[in-house]
C-alpha cells in the first residue's frame, strides 16, 4: 500500500502525489536518524568503541544552534546532534525530554514540492519553506503534532 493512495491511485485520501515513484511514495529513502546528545565527543565515541563506527562529517550549524557528528550507515547516517546555545530548539528539546531520538529525515528528490504538497493536504510544519541544512542539502521540518508525535525532517541531495 502507497503512502498517497492504493495501487489504483486512489484511497479516498487524495490522489497519489504527481511526483510519487513506482512504490507511491515521495520519500525515496531514510536519509539518518536525528539523536539528540549532551557530549556529542562520548557519543562518537560510544559509536566508535561499540560498533567500530567512524564520523563520516562533523559540522557545526550555527542557525540550528546545533553541531552534528555523521556516521555512515549503509546508504544512511545516525546524526548525533549536541546544543551549542541554550536557546536552540534542539537545547528546548533536551530540557523537555533528554537525550535520545530526536528526529527521522527521510530523502526526497524535491524538497519544495514535497513540502508544498505535504502542507496542503493539512500537515503542519516548521519551516515554511525549504532551507539549507548540513552537507549543503535543502531541508524542511515537519511539526511532530501532525506527524504521529514525530519530527520529520526532508532531506534533498
Amino acid at each position: 500500500m502507497s503512502l498517497v493512495g492504493d495501487e489504483d491511485g486512489g484511497s479516498g485520501l487524495g490522489a497519489p502525489h504527481p511526483h510519487a515513484d513506482a512504490t507511491g511514495g515521495v520519500l525515496t529513502d531514510i536519509d539518518h536518524v536525528g539523536i539528540a546528545v549532551y557530549d556529542l565527543d562520548a557519543a562518537v565515541g560510544w559509536y566508535r568503541d561499540m560498533f567500530g563506527a567512524t564520523v563520516a562529517h562533523r559540522e557545526r550549524i550555527e542557525s540550528d544552534g546545533v553541531e552534528e557528528a555523521l556516521i555512515k550507515v549503509a546508504d544512511s547516517y545516525i546524526q548525533l546532534l549536541t546544543p551549542v546555545t541554550d536557546t536552540s530548539p534542539l537545547a528546548k528539546f533536551m530540557e523537555r525530554n533528554g537525550e535520545g531520538l530526536h528526529h527521522v529525515g527521510y530523502r526526497v528528490d524535491d524538497c519544495a514540492e514535497v513540502l508544498e504538497s505535504v502542507k496542503g493536504a493539512g500537515a503542519r510544519v516548521v519551516d515554511e519553506h525549504p532551507r539549507t541544512g548540513s552537507r549543503g542539502t535543502t531541508v524542511a521540518f515537519l511539526h511532530p503534532k501532525t506527524s504521529f508525535a514525530t519530527l520529520i525532517e526532508l532531506v534533498q541531495e
